[in-house]
Parts: structure tokens; C-alpha cells; sequence
């Protein structure tokens, strides 16, 4: 045949494949085994792809485990009545010695003392607790300024909506005070759950005889300690793993006459996984709250204590976490595989091109001919 074709034994199949009009169209070529080389440069480039397609694929998992947060305010519709409040405060002064009391912007005083639990305590057994802090300064005493925080710290810390629904699901319940062992007790625990007028309202500890005009013995003014670590204090269902603005503070004074106060903006909240308003999607409804606070040691003529406003703002904060389906997270785990793939590709077929270009100006450069040199024809 033509230039020997047949006479040289040469296969057809070597340089082509048969088939029909169809493997015309075929968008994936194949190479037989034996034109295919592998190269140490290819190896190091296979082994640098598996690992990062490994980091990648690791990372779009942890993506799609976590959700997407989001965070939407509207004016808050619903009507209700009432209001918990959810308080647990050491005071450095006896039981017997205080008075807890409620007044709302309803007229209504609600005798606090009366509906929570009162336990004589040691002060030094709560104040070189883990992490009690002041107010707005990290347990260190380094003032807080927000950098280098969580974008997830919504009240709970490092934990998402879906930790946030199933922690608030489980039955809470206040923690044991810590027994005396025969001493008498220098502070006074008091802890509970109240509930309240929805409006505008006053939360106090005074002393006893004064703040309100009461029957009994004024209480000498030298026993006064308003010196306090608050463990709890929120408002809602109560859930311990919430983290208030006010958990774990406290403050201290060696004045008898100190006035310590809070103010509050409480914001209804609704933490859901889905849609709140789907069937099926998994929610809980409590309240957070920002705080300022002020300070100051007074004369005889005002009354000291530890003070409480709050005020509940007219709006409600949705943080709603959606995740895709798993449909929809395989393909984009096929998309961005597929792009670490073919961008690995053209790495190593840049990197292979520049070798060789450099190898060929290496040669080209000790290249001497075959015969020598040129000086070597000068005598």
C-alpha cells in the first residue's frame, strides 16, 4: 500500500479508534496505554490536587453543616400579657436583711421575695468563681471591645441556631446553693422565676425598712453591703445556656450608701430552624437585651440597692438557619471539585511547558556542534 503502510506492520488502531458517527462527538479522548507516560512532575502535581481537593470538599461540608444565619426585624404583632424574669444574685448581706420588689408602669407592685427562693450563702464561695467578670470587661479585667469576636455570638456564644433549639428544648433547672458546713452565712442568694406585667417596669433590691413604707425596724445602715454577683438574669423561658449581657458579673463596693443600676432595652427573639411559619420547622421564642449601667455612691437621703429598668422595645428579631438540601450540596461539591480539577490541569500543563522551554535554552547554550568549537579552525 501507500508509503509502506502495511509492509511496516503498522495498526490503524494505534493512530485512531473505529466506531460510528456518534464516537465522532465524543468530548472525553482517550490515549492507549502505551503513548501515555508518567512523569515524577505529574505525581507531585496528583498528590498536591487529592489534598486540596480534600480541604475543599471538608470545607463545603462544614459550610453546609452550619446553615446560613438570618438575622430579620419586623414590628412585633402578637399580643401578650405577661413576662418572665429569670434572676439568680448574690448580695453581700443577710436574707432577713432584704427586700425584693417589683414596680411596673401598670401600677401593679409584685412582692418579688415572696415568689423566689432566698438561701443564706458565703460570699467568697461565689465571688473566685470561673469566669465572673464586671460589667463590659472580659474575667481578666481587659475591656471588651468586640474585635476579634464570633459573628455567631447571638446569646450563645460559639454555638448555631440548631444547638440553640435543642438546648432549649431540654427541662432546665436552678442550680444547688453551696452548703454552709455549720457557719453562718455572710450573703443572701436569691434566685427564681417571676412573672410579670409586658410593660415598662422596676426590678429592686433594698434594705429592709427602707425603699417603701413598711411596718418594722429599720435595719442599721452600718449592715449595708450592696455588693453583688449576678449569675442569671434574663428574661423569657428560662435556658441556662443562653448568655445575657449581665451572667456572670459583679460589682463591688465598700461604701453602705452605693446605688447600683441597669437599663435595659429587652427585644423579643425567635431562634428557628426553617421557616418559623413551615410545617415542621423547629423554634423557640425568648427575649434578648442590652444593658447599660451606672454606679454611683450616694448621701443618706436616697436609697441605696441594686436597681433594675427595663423598657421592651416594639420590634422582633428572627434569626432563622436555612441548609440547603443534600441534592443541591452535591452539586456544588461536584462544581467546586471539578474546578480544583481542571485548574490543577492547567497548572501542570504551565508548569510542564515552562520546564521544557527551559530545558531547551540549557541545551541550546553548551551546545558546541559537531565538529568543536569555531575558534578551533583559527590557527
Amino acid at each position: 500500500m501507500m508509503n509502506g503502510y502495511e509492509k511496516n506492520e503498522l495498526d490503524e488502531d494505534s493512530f485512531g479508534a473505529k466506531g460510528n458517527i456518534v464516537s465522532a462527538f465524543d468530548a472525553f479522548p482517550k490515549s492507549k496505554p502505551q503513548y501515555v507516560q508518567r512523569t515524577a512532575g505529574g505525581g507531585k502535581w496528583t498528590v498536591a490536587m487529592i489534598i486540596i481537593s480534600g480541604v475543599l470538599l471538608w470545607s463545603e461540608l462544614g459550610r453546609w453543616w452550619r446553615g446560613t444565619e438570618e438575622h430579620t426585624f419586623a414590628v412585633e404583632k402578637g399580643i401578650s400579657q405577661v413576662l418572665d424574669i429569670n434572676l439568680d444574685i448574690v448580695v453581700a448581706m443577710k436574707c432577713a436583711d432584704l427586700h425584693v420588689n417589683v414596680q411596673d408602669a401598670a401600677g401593679d407592685r409584685i412582692l418579688a421575695a415572696s415568689k423566689l427562693k432566698r438561701d443564706p450563702t458565703n460570699w467568697s464561695q461565689w465571688v473566685g468563681a470561673r469566669g465572673i467578670h464586671k460589667l463590659g470587661k472580659d474575667e481578666n479585667g481587659r475591656q471588651i471591645t468586640g474585635e476579634g469576636y464570633s459573628t455567631h455570638d447571638e446569646g450563645f456564644g460559639e454555638e448555631h441556631v440548631h444547638d440553640i433549639v435543642a438546648l432549649g428544648k431540654k427541662k432546665a433547672r436552678w442550680g444547688k446553693t453551696p452548703r454552709l458546713w455549720g457557719a453562718e452565712g455572710d450573703s443572701c442568694r436569691v434566685y427564681g422565676s417571676l412573672e410579670l406585667n409586658k410593660v415598662q417596669g422596676d426590678f429592686h433590691i433594698t434594705a429592709r425598712g427602707h425603699g417603701y413604707m413598711e411596718f418594722g425596724e429599720h435595719l442599721d445602715h452600718n449592715a449595708f453591703n450592696f455588693s453583688h454577683i449576678i449569675s442569671e438574669l434574663s428574661f423569657g423561658p428560662y435556658l441556662p445556656s443562653l448568655d445575657n449581657p449581665l451572667d456572670g458579673t459583679v460589682d463591688t463596693t465598700p461604701a453602705h450608701f452605693h446605688k447600683f443600676q441597669y437599663f435595659m432595652s429587652i427585644v423579643p427573639t425567635i431562634y428557628s430552624v426553617g421557616d418559623p411559619h413551615s410545617r415542621g420547622a423547629r423554634f423557640i421564642v425568648t427575649n434578648q437585651y442590652a444593658v447599660t449601667s451606672q454606679s454611683r455612691e450616694i448621701t443618706e437621703q436616697t436609697i441605696p440597692g441594686i436597681f433594675f429598668k427595663y423598657d421592651i422595645e416594639p420590634i422582633l428579631l428572627n434569626i432563622v438557619e436555612s441548609r440547603d438540601s443534600f441534592f443541591v450540596f452535591l452539586i456544588k461539591v461536584i462544581n467546586v471539585l471539578s474546578g480544583a480539577l481542571v485548574a490543577g490541569h492547567w497548572g501542570f500543563r504551565l508548569s510542564d511547558w515552562v520546564t521544557e522551554v527551559l530545558g531547551k535554552r540549557r541545551r541550546s547554550g553548551h551546545n558546541e556542534g559537531m565538529l568543536g568549537s569555531k575558534g578551533a579552525y583559527h590557527e
